[in-house]
């Protein structure tokens, strides 16, 4: 996917919420920006329920298996996604690797399946308040880019987003001048990373979302519990 025909990616993490009707509402009100790349990620069992366009507005799942087939009960693989027109997952989100002890190595793993399936992983990485407060927010930056994210990665079929865990769901959101600060140290991690785009989420909200997303570093937003409010969202990404 060519990145560069949209001015910025927003993401709706819908995370354990919505039913049909839900859907069906949220999608009569949702007015899709030209400019920008839009895309709503449901529970997986509603995927099949969204609208998408194939140019500015797609669907995405929220996790998949690090098996690509098998006797894995419960598990959705790659392949089952991208049959189902999928373009987009996230992977290693906060919530994933707190509540289900999901590895650096599992992201990697369920990367690669996404990439050879033609999904693009939206990868997330971030620091809980302890290691804000110690100071080593890059540390653990470093290593789980570096662990998380696979050889076969460019900036044309993966993503980066910056979560930081502290804030997430809070209300709290670091400063414009630290979002620019971390989202400069990714790209400077290796060269390769210059060119990802590299979104921001934690408390993003239509008060602070054009702000955030006038910040050189970042190229879009990763969106949470703003996302399930249709008016808010769409003022968001407009």
């Amino acid at each position: 996917m060519n990145f560069d025909n949209f001015s910025s990616i927003f993401i709706a993490n819908w995370k354990l919420n919505g039913d049909i009707q839900f859907i069906k509402e949220y999608y009569q009100k949702l007015i899709p920006s030209n400019n920008n790349c839009v895309v709503v990620c449901p529970p997986n069992i509603f995927l099949h329920q969204l609208k998408t366009n194939n140019s500015n507005l797609f669907s995405g799942a929220q996790d998949v298996s690090i098996y690509n087939e098998g006797a894995y009960t419960g598990e959705i693989s790659a392949a089952m996604l991208n049959d189902n027109n999928i373009k987009f997952c996230i992977v290693g989100h906060s919530e994933r690797r707190q509540h289900f002890n999901e590895s650096n190595k599992a992201v990697n793993l369920k990367s690669i399946n996404l990439i050879k399936n033609k999904i693009i992983p939206v990868v997330c990485i971030g620091e809980t308040l302890e290691e804000k407060e110690k100071k080593i927010t890059k540390d653990v930056l470093l290593k789980q880019i570096n662990e998380s994210i696979p050889a076969i990665s460019n900036n044309q079929n993966t993503i980066i987003a910056y979560e930081p865990i502290w804030a997430i769901g809070t209300g709290l959101t670091p400063t414009l001048d630290d979002i620019d600060e971390v989202h400069s140290y990714i790209r400077n991690i290796d060269k390769k990373f210059n060119k990802f785009k590299i979104l921001y989420g934690g408390s993003v909200k239509s008060s602070n979302s054009a702000d955030i997303n006038q910040i050189k570093n970042v190229d879009g937003c990763l969106i949470g519990g703003a996302s399930l409010k249709v008016n808010e969202f769409n003022t968001i990404i407009s």
